[in-house]
């Protein structure tokens, strides 16, 4: 099966505190998780994430004020 090579993940601000979103290119790394899916990472190697169907899993909390567990996800060229 063939996977992606980039996505633009977005980060959404804190709540309340009417910041704009960040969003955050990763790369299709030739490791996998535990279960087998690929994992993707930003340039500083510290963003880690699965991505299927246009959600971002990551795999510890994202960068940033919030820990939100789905992010928005679109493929890149």
């Amino acid at each position: 099966m063939e996977h992606i090579e980039r996505y633009a993940v977005t980060i959404p601000g804190a709540p309340g505190a009417h910041a704009e979103p960040r969003v955050v290119v990763v790369s299709l790394t030739h490791t996998t998780g535990p279960d087998g899916r690929p994992v993707y990472t930003d340039d500083t190697g510290t963003f880690l994430v699965y991505v299927n169907g246009g959600v971002a899993e990551p795999l510890a909390d994202p960068p940033g004020p919030t820990s939100m567990r789905c992010l928005h996800a679109v493929p890149l060229p």
